[in-house]
C-alpha cells in the first residue's frame, strides 16, 4: 500500500483546475475580441498555422507535470521491510520518582529537573544496552518500554513531570513491582534497576520488594537526590506546598531508605551532588554484567518512490517544451495536420 510522508504538499493540487480554467477564459476572450474583425470561420483561411488543439495538449501536460510534481514532494512510498538488529548488553529500567517532593529546590532548578538533565546525558552516551522508564508516585507506570531507540527515551523523558501522575505520595515498591514485570524474557540475568528519588517513601516495603526482584535476577541501585538539612516544595502554579496546619513543608533526604533497598536489591545506593548524579558511576557496574544477546524491536523500512513521479515530472515538462502552440509549417505541408 503508498502512504505519503509529506501529505501538508497536497494543497498544491488545487492549482491544477484552475490552469484549465484559466485558458479556458483566455481562449474565449482571445476570440471575441478576434470576432469584432469579422466572422471568425471567414478568417480561418488567413490563420493556417493556429490550432486550437494544440494550446489544450499544452496545458494538460502542465497539469499532469504539476500533478507527478507535487505527488513527488509528498514523498510517497511503499512496503516495509521488518528487521531485527541483535547485539549485546543489559536492560536497564530508571525508575524516577515524580512525587511533589522532588520539586523541592534544594537542587537547581529542581530535584526533577536535575534528574532529567542526567539521564538525558547518560542516554546519549549509551550504545548497546537497552533502557526503559518507569515513573512512580503513589502509583507506578511504564512512560517507556524497554529499547535501543536511545531518540525516542530521550523524548518521553522530556514530557515528564510531578501532573503526569494522578495520585501523589511516595511507593518505591511499586515501581520495583512493576519493573518486575517490564523486562524482557530474553535478558536474562543482566538485567538493572535504577531508583532516583528522594528516598520518602511513604508506602509498602520497598527494601522487601527489592529481595523479591533481586531474587529472580534483577540487580537494585538507588539514587538519592537532596540534601538531609532539606528544602521547601516549590509547586508548578510557583507555591510553596504547605501542611494541613499552614506550615511550609520541608523535604528531606531520607538515605536510610534507599540503602535499605540497594542491599536487599544487591546494588548500590548512591548520593546525588549538584555537579553529578552517580548514574555513570552506576552504568559502569552494569556493565561489569554478564551481556545477554538482546534482539532490538521490530522497525518499519519503506522504499521512497518519489524518484518515479518526479521523472513523469520532468519527462512531461520536456514534452511540453516540444509541442508547439502552432502548427508546424513544414508537417502542415505534408498534410499531416489537414484534420485540424
Amino acid at each position: 500500500m503508498v502512504e505519503f510522508k509529506n501529505l501538508y504538499f497536497a494543497w498544491l493540487l488545487l492549482v491544477i483546475p484552475l490552469l484549465p480554467l484559466i485558458y479556458g477564459l483566455s481562449a474565449y476572450f482571445r476570440k471575441r475580441r478576434l470576432s469584432r474583425f469579422g466572422d471568425v470561420q471567414l478568417m480561418k483561411p488567413l490563420m493556417p498555422l493556429v490550432s486550437r488543439v494544440r494550446g489544450w495538449i499544452k496545458i494538460i501536460l502542465i497539469c499532469l507535470a504539476i500533478f507527478f510534481f507535487v505527488s513527488a514532494l509528498m514523498q510517497p512510498r511503499i512496503g516495509q521491510v521488518v528487521a531485527e538488529v541483535k547485539s549485546r548488553g543489559a536492560e536497564v529500567i530508571i525508575a524516577l520518582d515524580v512525587s511533589n517532593s522532588m520539586l523541592a529546590t534544594d537542587f537547581s532548578p529542581s530535584r526533577l529537573e536535575h534528574s532529567k538533565l542526567a539521564i538525558a546525558r547518560l542516554i546519549e552516551g549509551l550504545k548497546e544496552d537497552r533502557i526503559g522508564l518507569i515513573i512512580f508516585a503513589g502509583d507506578a507506570y511504564v512512560q517507556l518500554p524497554v529499547t535501543n531507540d536511545y531518540m525516542t527515551a530521550k523524548l518521553f523523558l522530556n514530557s515528564i513531570s510531578t501532573d503526569i501522575v494522578s495520585r501523589q505520595g511516595t511507593d518505591i515498591s511499586k515501581a520495583i513491582e512493576l519493573a518486575m514485570k517490564s523486562f524482557s524474557s530474553q535478558s536474562g540475568n543482566s538485567r538493572a534497576l535504577i531508583i532516583i528519588t528522594d528516598g520518602e517513601n511513604q508506602e509498602g516495603n520497598p527494601a522487601e520488594m527489592a529481595e523479591l526482584a533481586h531474587n529472580d535476577g534483577i540487580t537494585i541501585h538507588t539514587i538519592g537526590i537532596g540534601s538531609p538539612e532539606g528544602a521547601p516544595i516549590i509547586l508548578s502554579n510557583g507555591t510553596m506546598l504547605k501542611d494541613k496546619s499552614g506550615e511550609i513543608v520541608i523535604s528531606h533526604l531520607d538515605l536510610t531508605t534507599l540503602k535499605l533497598v540497594a542491599s536487599a536489591g544487591g546494588g548500590s545506593a548512591t548520593i546525588a551532588s549538584q555537579s553529578d548524579l552517580g548514574l555513570g558511576d552506576i552504568f559502569r557496574s552494569i556493565k561489569d554484567m554478564e551481556k545477554q544477546e538482546l534482539l532490538s524491536e521490530e522497525f518499519k523500512s519503506y522504499y521512497e518512490l518519489f524518484y518515479i513521479p518526479l521523472t513523469l515530472a520532468l519527462l512531461l515538462l520536456v514534452i511540453d517544451a516540444l509541442v508547439l502552440e502552432r502548427k508546424n509549417r513544414y508537417l502542415q505541408k505534408l498534410n499531416l495536420f489537414r484534420h485540424k
